[in-house]
């Protein structure tokens, strides 16, 4: 069984499969306690749902063949996995959205991993397991940060070169209202760096408070 806070059909508002239709299963509970959290109902109303119940209920939603798996902290449930390779098994494209800190090895290879790496206005950027860094497939997977202030800005680019992160797919985000888009922007433009910035789309198309999108 898992606990499950909400499935539901909407727009993907990240990523680089940004603003094509989805289908979300929001795992309940997460091991972290970041500040900016946007997601900080995901225990809220926790369903224990089987594996089956979870897929019976995203193949209502016809002819959407995305899914994204994602929380809270959906690798802290051990049979996530299971459901993403079931999923998968049925024609499903997989995306996992995880926080980083859980051991990434051993999911299924045809999960498209979205792995954030926290930065230190969220108050977890020890959180990062590194040797996830070894399993992250620069074709597929996509690296992500999400940056509040000049300080995130510069542990970002310090650990992508660091890691020599260069190649992969690395996302910037902003935090929502803490930064405005055009001053991150304007740094990633100054230093010529090769990443993807990305806002959270979801959060202009609908009140950012609102659930279910």
């Amino acid at each position: 069984m898992l606990k499950v806070n909400e499935i539901f059909l909407s727009i993907q508002g990240e990523s680089s499969f940004s603003g094509l239709p989805c289908i979300f299963v929001r795992m309940s509970g997460c091991n972290l306690h970041c500040e900016w959290c946007d997601t900080p109902y995901h225990s809220e109303n926790a369903k224990s749902l089987s594996i089956d119940d979870i897929v019976a209920r995203v193949t209502e939603f016809n002819d959407i063949d995305l899914v994204e798996i994602t929380g809270g902290e959906p690798l802290i449930q051990e049979e996530t996995s299971e459901l993403m390779q079931l999923l998968l098994d049925k024609g499903y494209t997989v995306l996992l959205e995880t926080n980083g800190s859980q051991p990434i090895n051993g999911l299924p290879i045809k999960v498209h991993k979205i792995i954030d790496v926290k930065c230190p206005s969220s108050g977890e950027s020890d959180s990062f397991d590194r040797s996830n860094l070894i399993y992250i497939n620069p074709a597929s997977d996509e690296i992500k940060f999400v940056i509040a202030d000049r300080a995130d800005f510069e542990f970002a680019r310090d650990f992508i070169n660091y890691n020599n992160l260069w190649g992969y797919q690395i996302l910037f985000s902003c935090v929502f209202e803490r930064i405005t888009p055009d001053k991150l922007i304007a740094w990633t433009l100054s230093e010529r760096l090769h990443v993807r910035f990305q806002l959270q789309i979801h959060k202009y198309i609908w009140d950012p408070e609102k659930r279910g999108v």
